[in-house]
């Protein structure tokens, strides 16, 4: 037997495993290259992470499947003249899973339970904004400032049972590094269409469709049963074997082979998520590196030599095999009209070379690299690729390319931001620049603020926080979108990150199987019908 085959068994043995359903049930097998090791809705702000917190939690709001906000557990809202009051007019009739009804003690509870220590989704709601319950379902939301988009990234806020979580000493969130899970992180009580069934932490999840769901459900299915294949021939082969209806993602050179094949088909499309590369400028000596007793990424000159060694359009025709889009901006042009204004400056080895000479480095320095390698398409390939790019400016990278579970308990807030450099991709949760200005590019003030929380490297520009404060409470689109050009026209001057690119979306679906596929890349299968 062979070791693919025999990793396959294994596979097939996990996928198997479920508990009896009747013959006429719809099961719909899953698998990701990355784990869930998590049930807390509130540990780890990560696209996938999400979608799969998001078949069990239900936020005040939601998207379609055309990305626009819809009601969800608040069936409308209304704003106040100054815009300093939000009135949440909660549904009536929900129940979690465990039978306990939804209130407005639940949004209270899970307002102060995110903005918890421990939380990964603090920029969720500003830190002063105040819940007042009104009625059991009625609650205001008192600000200090106008937000026009403070609904615009509710939809992944999850509202947990403030009676659960009590209950099962479980109202604090269990951070993504904790040694020791939660509660919540092991067990999970939401309001939406599928609830736990099994969890097994990196191993397998079985969801079960919740028949008490307060909304009408457009998918047909009995059960969902999730398992991480981290290889990605395995991942292929499975699918390819009918042993799993859906994958994400197929690997670039694999994608006609897939479409190839008589029993399933890749669905690709453009993403908003954004791939880019980050420095530590904070510390005033680097975690990993040659350079004693200085940092030298506090340099712009030298932020500015990276930026130039690295080939981005190799990246794209070589590694990416054409599958991405070059980004000269921190987002993707579909959420920033202005983006066409904007261009990538071309990889120059002899200016990078140059910068570093001129800052002090004319044979270059050693550095350490964090990279997750299943989390993107191809991501430890891609900083493999930068890794020999910058060795030919002189640079020396000691890449750790390692499970995103390790890489974010790292790199992240859970880990204290013990990154020197790193590779991380962002889909801003509001679709709006200002949630890449604030919650990526801005100054690192955890735990007093929210402002920076994904800002592993914690570059900071004061005069770049200050036009984010304004873009936030602009409700006048034109003069927005020119302050929103100013920043990011500070950011790229002072080369504070790296944009590499927006990769495609590529998952791969069974025949059998129709499933909507979203840009931010969630696969949603509650939306999912199985032949």
């Amino acid at each position: 037997m062979t070791h693919r085959t025999t990793m396959l068994a294994g596979v097939a043995a996990l996928l198997l495993a479920t508990g009896a359903l009747p013959a006429s049930a719809v099961t719909l097998r899953y698998a990701n290259q990355g784990d869930l090791k998590s049930l807390d809705p509130y540990t780890l702000n990560e696209t996938t992470t999400n979608a799969h917190h998001g078949h069990v939690y239900e936020g005040l709001t939601r998207r379609g499947k055309d990305l626009k906000i819809e009601p969800a557990l608040a069936e409308r809202w209304e704003t106040s003249e100054d815009g300093l009051r939000w009135r949440l007019f909660l549904r009536k009739g929900v129940k979690f899973h465990n039978g306990n009804d939804f209130t407005a003690d639940d949004v209270i509870f899970s307002a102060e339970r995110v903005r918890a220590k421990g939380s990964n989704f603090t920029t969720r709601i500003p830190t002063t904004a105040k819940f007042v319950k009104v009625d059991d379902h009625t609650v205001d939301v008192i600000l200090d400032s106008p937000n026009p988009i403070l609904n615009s990234q509710w939809d992944t806020w999850y509202i947990m049972d403030k009676e659960w979580s009590e209950a099962n000493n479980t109202t604090q969130p269990t951070p993504a590094a904790a040694t020791t899970p939660g509660y919540a992180a092991l067990n999970a009580n939401g309001t939406g269409p599928f609830r736990i069934e099994t969890h097994q932490p990196g191993v397998r999840t079985v969801f079960k469709k919740n028949e008490a769901w307060w909304d009408k459900p457009q998918h047909n299915l009995d059960e969902i049963v999730f398992t991480p294949i981290t290889n990605d021939a395995t991942r292929v082969a499975a699918l390819l074997s009918g042993e799993v209806d859906v994958i994400e993602p197929v690997p670039v050179q694999d994608i006609a082979r897939v479409n190839a094949s008589p029993n399933a088909k890749v669905l690709t499309g453009p993403e908003l998520r954004t791939i880019f590369l980050g420095f530590d400028t904070v510390r005033d000596e680097l975690l990993v590196s040659n350079v004693k007793g200085k940092n030298p990424f506090k340099d712009p000159r030298v932020r500015e030599a990276f930026y130039r060694a690295v080939d981005i359009d190799v990246i794209r025709d070589r590694v990416m095999r054409g599958l991405s889009t070059p980004s000269a901006l921190m987002i993707a042009p579909q959420l920033f009209s202005g983006s066409k204004e904007f261009t990538r400056p071309k990889a120059d080895l002899a200016a990078a070379k140059k910068l570093l000479a001129d800052a002090g480095y004319p044979n270059g320095f050693e550095v350490g690299m964090d990279c997750p390698n299943d989390r993107y398409v191809n991501d430890a390939e891609i900083c493999q690729a930068v890794v020999g790019m910058l060795a030919r400016a002189g640079v020396k990278v000691a890449l750790s390319a390692i499970p995103k579970a390790q890489y974010f308990g790292k790199a992240g807030k859970s880990g204290g931001y013990q990154s020197t450099l790193y590779l991380l991709g962002w889909t801003p949760g509001t679709f709006d620049s200002h949630n890449v200005l604030y919650d990526i590019m801005g100054c690192r003030d955890v735990p007093t603020s929210s402002r920076g929380e994904t800002n592993y490297g914690g570059y900071c520009n004061k005069e770049l926080d200050a036009l984010t404060d304004k873009i936030l409470v602009e409700a006048d689109t034109t003069k927005r979108d020119a302050m929103i050009k100013q920043a990011f026209e500070i950011a790229n001057k002072d080369w504070g990150f790296i944009p590499l690119h927006q990769q495609a979306l590529a998952w791969g679906v069974s025949n059998k199987v129709k499933l909507t596929q979203r840009a931010d890349n969630q696969i949603l299968l509650y939306w999912a019908r199985k032949e």
